[in-house]
């Protein structure tokens, strides 16, 4: 039978000083994958060095990370997928032993979850707010992974050609966890070496402004594809807040048979009308994420396997 075609996706910008190892780490490690290199407007020599490394070089205009996902996806076409930042911080010597994984139980996704080897490679705060990132995702969908925000990923063909890519920055890995998890798909990860940026390759993620757009992006997806128990949450506080607001006012009620404050009985009136329309709007939207979720689930069924045989 022959070889599961591997697609080698490094989507870069401004990575001059990285690319080439990358591409010629990759090279070694799956003599046979096709290295496809997405440029997103770098300002440096990006191009020419990994067009000149051996690379399928392509250019993706609009800026952002998820941006260059949704088109890597999109126009390349193989059996298996391999996804890699172009800073050469991941270990690409690892890449045959998430592939074998992936293909001997048939998986959709393998993660290569971070193992820093330097005191340079993963700064504290990155560091910090990947495991709380991680945290709030394994509450919110499931405990399934311990490196949600990873850029070190393996895919079967049918993962990327199912996967709609809505992000368009830093969120992308995300949206890549939250849609394997709620498809229940069969996923795993693998400790790789995590390594420092070789010099003159810089970081690109801001720690704040980037850490806030993932988190909204967490919010998001709850609101999106856990309704039912979004809007429980509002029906809850707003519930909470007009009996905050009413409770006095009945036990007022009760010794005198009087209303005195009429617009805060107004008021806790209206919160709960509000608290009762979120429940509403919890169960109706939960039957069109059901429906919208069966619709994603057939597209993805709808590809064969990636398997060996």
């Amino acid at each position: 039978m022959p070889k599961p075609r591997i697609a080698v996706l490094v989507p870069c910008y401004n990575e001059e000083a990285a690319i080439a190892v990358v591409i010629d780490g990759f090279r070694a490690a799956l003599p046979g994958a096709d290295i496809y290199v997405y440029d997103n407007n770098s300002k440096d020599r990006t191009v020419e060095v990994a067009r000149a490394a051996g690379a399928v070089v392509r250019t993706e205009t609009l800026q952002g990370k998820g941006n260059v996902v949704r088109r890597m996806f999109a126009d390349v076409d193989a059996d298996l997928y391999i996804m890699v930042d172009g800073d050469s911080t991941y270990h690409a010597a690892s890449a045959p032993k998430l592939v074998d994984l992936l293909l001997d139980q048939q998986l959709d996704m393998v993660v290569g979850a971070r193992v820093d080897t330097e005191t340079a490679a993963y700064r504290p705060m990155h560091r910090l707010g990947n495991r709380v990132l991680t945290g709030f995702v394994a509450e919110l969908f499931g405990a399934r992974f311990t490196d949600i925000l990873s850029g070190y990923r393996v895919f079967s063909r049918r993962f990327v050609k199912s996967f709609p890519a809505l992000s368009q920055g830093f969120e992308i890995e995300t949206e890549l966890t939250v849609h394997a998890l709620e498809l229940r798909m069969p996923i795993a990860e693998l400790a790789t070496p995590y390594g420092a940026r070789p010099e003159g390759s810089t970081s690109k993620l801001s720690t704040f402004r980037d850490g806030f757009k993932i988190l909204m992006t967490i919010l998001n997806l709850f609101r999106g594809e856990r309704p039912l128990a979004f809007f429980n949450i509002v029906f809850a506080v707003l519930a909470l807040v007009s009996l905050g607001l009413s409770l006095p006012l009945a036990i007022t009620y009760i010794e005198t048979g009087l209303v005195p404050r009429l617009p805060t009985a107004v008021l806790a009136t209206s919160i709960m009308l509000l608290a009762f329309l979120s429940l509403a709007c919890g169960f109706i939207l939960d039957t069109v994420t059901h429906g919208r979720r069966e619709m994603k689930r057939l597209a993805y069924l709808a590809i064969p396997a990636t398997s060996r045989d």
